[in-house]
């Protein structure tokens, strides 16, 4: 099969090479889904988990991605809840060959059924970005109606999640990032933006939830808005800093499949955008993941059309 794989952690994307790989076999409880559509996060190339496996040994030639929508052709033994020629989406582990290639293993209970109305490209872009920010608003955040969230990063993919599932969920959301983005992150639900390149992130006062997909100085200062009983949620590592009377609460998604069904549903009625920024094909993939330009939305790697 056709996949994309990287060797060199410091060469980073400009690394990916388009190559051919052996098609993988289903372990016990796994299947073989024929990925139709794929999501790449760069921050992956930074994982431990993907250049080495579960104990810690060398893994390379690795196959990057853990997003994916296709179809299930085969069955490992013992795999129950799916069926050959279903079509699903899903999260795919961390410490496996991943979905930049035409076929991936990848244990059933991390996939969830995909309607037959939803295009592959939507069902490849909602695992990540739509597990990230359910489990960061409702498992850690604890949002409740009525409360104020802050979101940074509000035009982004997981930022455009967050800011949708909180605006539907009855709060106030104050959308942040750069200049260009505020009409985006406005188009999808922010009441407010604020630009962090010339406003000041302290004047929005106090909030209950900050969801930060930044950190650094923004995630630092943003401890500092946080009111009591309130929760600074991150996914780019812990806060240097802790609210002086909240919680300070960094995690790693996880699948769920119950949560990706959630999530599929709003998008079929019409509750959910998508935030895709670019589609490309498996032979385009490195040339669509060294972009030369801004691209705002995810990119998703179509393997088959």
């Amino acid at each position: 099969m056709k996949a994309i794989v990287v060797t060199d952690q410091a060469a980073g994307t400009a690394g990916m090479t388009l190559m051919e790989r052996p098609d993988p076999e289903p372990a016990l409880n796994d299947v073989v889904v024929q990925v139709h559509a794929s999501g790449f996060v760069p921050t992956e190339l930074a994982w431990p988990s993907t250049w080495t496996d579960r104990l810690g040994r060398d893994r390379t030639p690795s196959i990057p991605g853990h997003e994916l929508a296709g179809v299930v052709s085969a069955l490992g033994y013992g795999t129950t809840g799916l069926s050959l020629g279903q079509r699903v989406f899903g999260l795919t582990d961390w410490t496996r060959d991943g979905t930049l290639a035409e076929y991936v293993a990848v244990e059933a209970r991390n996939l969830a059924p995909l309607p037959g109305d939803v295009d592959f490209a939507v069902g490849a872009s909602l695992p990540i970005s739509g597990l990230t920010a359910w489990q960061g608003l409702f498992e850690h955040g604890r949002l409740r109606t009525g409360q104020s969230v802050l979101v940074h990063g509000a035009a982004g993919a997981v930022g455009s999640m967050v800011t949708q599932l909180a605006r539907e969920f009855g709060a106030y959301v104050i959308g942040t990032g750069r200049a260009a983005d505020r009409q985006t992150a406005l188009d999808f639900g922010a009441h407010e933006f604020v630009d962090l390149g010339s406003e000041a992130l302290e004047d929005v006062g106090g909030v209950d939830l900050v969801f930060d997909v930044i950190g650094g100085d923004i995630g630092k200062r943003s401890a500092g808005l946080i009111r009591a009983g309130g929760t600074l949620v991150s996914v780019v590592g812990p806060s240097e800093a802790r609210p002086a009377d909240g919680l300070a609460i960094d995690f790693v998604v996880m699948p769920d499949r119950a949560q990706l069904d959630e999530i599929v549903q709003r998008v079929r009625g019409g509750r959910l955008r998508t935030n895709i920024g670019n589609v490309a094909d498996l032979d385009d993939a490195v040339a669509a993941l060294n972009p030369t330009k801004r691209i705002t939305g995810k990119t998703i790697i179509r393997a088959r059309s």
